[in-house]
């Protein structure tokens, strides 16, 4: 018996209105046979009250080492919230419908409270009650520790929560459900001509994702691209009936025609850390970077070249804006033992980047991209690349002009 998993965000449930909304939705697509479980998030705004309350009850704002058990008990409680508004408004419209939360979905994870990683199910009564014709309204966010407490799976956890019980039911198909009618070129707000696209893959999706493009999160992309699960991007607030195509995220070879370039992505929360006078010998790379890993901190953009000096070297790399003063800090104490002469860190950068399968089998992307940007006279300060995408640092304030000119160099402006 088909099954499908559907996942609303917190726009999507913002208020009563529009859980009655999403209950007309859902209402529409069982009358149509459908076996269906549906994930929640908290209604926007609450999981940040949510965390402010932690945060005050802890006496001091939390950092990422101080999130424990207590913790996640509260901020997922906004969940919970939405599930219970939820499965009351479908039984208003006759149908049966209840509330499942993570522990008794059994959604195991480890142990990294605030940022936990699904580790698997354990058995449960989820795929015989979807099979007996009941919707399952699962809080998003959460699962449980070997240990039964409470955990939460981070920023966007509902999205992985989401397609962590399609792999889990073998469904056919994961909806998203969101406050954009699909993935897009690139932000429409700067660049009016964005075209939605049809069929993305995984690969690319996930690029897209990790480096700026905020439609889905990049766990919840990486999830499905490893258990082959195909995620569909739709609008919530279309009403039932209404066309709403969006956009499918699927294996590269369900895509017929494949575009060189596919998007254009784009982060503004990006610092950049030079390191002047590294000692240019083995294994001081190895020790930079696992201490950087140690404080939790991820490093993206990396570039070595030689100093002036002898037998010494400069160490560029990227790092999110908001970690940036953290790393500087982890770093300032461990000088000594790393042995660099200076640090300078360089927080008005932001990160563009192209994305596209085709990249793969085509020849002179990286001159068009960067022959673009010089006709719009703008530096580039470092480059990083893989087999599907090329990504600059440039300086902020000419973050728009470059996605821009990149999407009209790319011919992905809507006709």
């Amino acid at each position: 018996m088909a099954r499908t998993v559907l996942k609303f965000g917190g726009t999507s449930v913002g208020d009563l209105d529009r859980i009655a909304n999403v209950a007309d939705i859902v209402a529409a697509r069982a009358k149509q046979g459908e076996h269906m479980a549906v994930v929640v998030s908290a209604m926007a705004g609450e999981t940040n009250k949510l965390v402010a309350l932690a945060e005050g009850a802890a006496g001091s704002e939390l950092k990422r080492e101080q999130y424990d058990d207590e913790y996640d008990v509260v901020v997922a409680s906004g969940e919970q919230v939405t599930a219970g508004l939820l499965a009351l408004a479908l039984r208003k419209r006759g149908l049966k419908a209840r509330s499942w939360l993570g522990w008794q979905l059994k959604l195991k994870t480890n142990k990294s409270h605030g940022k936990a990683r699904i580790m698997g199910f354990d058995d449960s009564r989820l795929p015989d009650s979807i099979d007996a014709g009941e919707i399952a309204v699962i809080a998003g966010f959460q699962g449980v520790t070997e240990d039964e407490r409470v955990a939460t799976l981070g920023r966007g956890g509902s999205d992985t929560s989401a397609v962590a019980v399609a792999a889990a039911l073998n469904a056919q198909v994961c909806d998203i459900y969101t406050d954009v009618d699909g993935v897009y070129t690139t932000d429409p707000r700067i660049v009016p001509k964005a075209r939605r696209i049809e069929k993305i893959s995984f690969e690319e999706m996930l690029e897209m994702a990790s480096l700026g493009a905020k439609v889905l999160q990049t766990r919840s992309v990486e999830m499905a691209m490893n258990h082959n699960v195909p995620v569909r991007v739709l609008s919530s607030f279309l009403k039932p009936g209404e066309p709403n195509p969006g956009t499918l995220v699927c294996a590269e070879e369900e895509i017929v025609e494949k575009q060189v370039v596919s998007g254009v992505a784009y982060s503004r929360d990006e610092a950049k850390i030079t390191l002047f006078g590294m000692p240019d010998k083995p294994g001081v790379s190895a020790k930079l970077f696992a201490v950087l890993a140690q404080a939790g901190i991820n490093v993206d953009m990396i570039v070595q070249a030689n100093a002036r000096g002898p037998d010494r070297a400069n160490m560029v790399f990227t790092c999110t804006d908001r970690d940036s003063p953290f790393a500087k800090e982890t770093l300032e104490k461990m000088k000594d033992e790393i042995g660099f002469d200076s640090m300078e860190v360089t927080r008005d950068v932001s990160k563009v980047s192209i994305i596209g399968v085709g990249m793969k089998s085509h020849t002179g992307v990286a001159e068009t991209m960067f022959r673009a940007l010089s006709e719009k006279n703008i530096n580039i300060d470092v480059i990083a690349t893989s087999e599907i995408k090329i990504s600059v640092l440039i300086a902020a304030p000419y973050t728009e002009l470059a996605v821009r000119a990149l999407h009209t160099a790319f011919g992905l402006d809507a006709e």
